[in-house]
């Protein structure tokens, strides 16, 4: 099968840069009000809570929406030629989608968050050994999800999890798409996918 993984970063990039749009409107909406008062500060947990209810979570919605879409592609994919299908070629639903997009940003974005608001309520006593690990973790998953694109069959854990794949939007590889076991995957001949 056809490796691409520049192309996935390429797409990566700009729906990174999509979400920071919804990030930045975000905050034109909640700096004026936590400067006039309407906002206080929050707890470390409140504070993680909000952060993942306005920005994580419906970032991870629309990523999911637009791959589980007729085009199963998000804004990045489209721009790179790309699209999010399932072994038997046609775009994963959207329960499949959301269970791709919450391993590959929730997950990490959430560990991420914690550790921070965690590291931030330390106030320079000594960082307990579980948040070592919890910020580790945050970097960690990234790292191994953008190695993956380069190893092996290219394809990422959160894919293989799942069962989608990547592939150029136009792909003719549909009927002889293979596991990495090297079996026919049973659904490209009709299953369920």
């Amino acid at each position: 099968m056809e490796r691409h993984p520049w192309r996935r970063l390429l797409a990566w990039l700009i729906d990174w840069c999509c979400v920071l749009l919804w990030a930045g409107a975000l905050a034109a909406v909640a700096v004026p009000l936590y400067r006039a008062g309407l906002i206080t500060t929050l707890s470390p947990l409140a504070g993680n809570i909000v952060g993942a209810a306005v920005l994580v979570v419906p970032a991870t919605f629309a990523l999911a929406a637009l791959e589980s879409g007729r085009r199963g592609a998000t804004i990045g994919k489209r721009v790179a030629g790309l699209r999010v299908e399932t072994g038997g070629g046609s775009a994963p639903s959207f329960g499949r989608s959301l269970a791709r997009n919450t391993l590959k940003i929730m997950v990490p974005w959430l560990i991420g968050h914690a550790a921070v608001y965690a590291l931030s309520g330390t106030s320079g006593a000594a960082v307990p050994g579980w948040l070592w690990a919890l910020t580790v973790a945050a970097y960690v998953l990234p790292i191994v999800w953008v190695v993956s694109l380069f190893v092996g069959s290219g394809r990422t854990p959160y894919d293989r999890i799942v069962g989608t794949y990547v592939a150029p939007k136009n792909s003719a590889t549909v009927a002889t798409r293979r596991t990495d076991a090297g079996v026919t995957d049973p659904s490209a001949s009709g299953g369920a996918g």
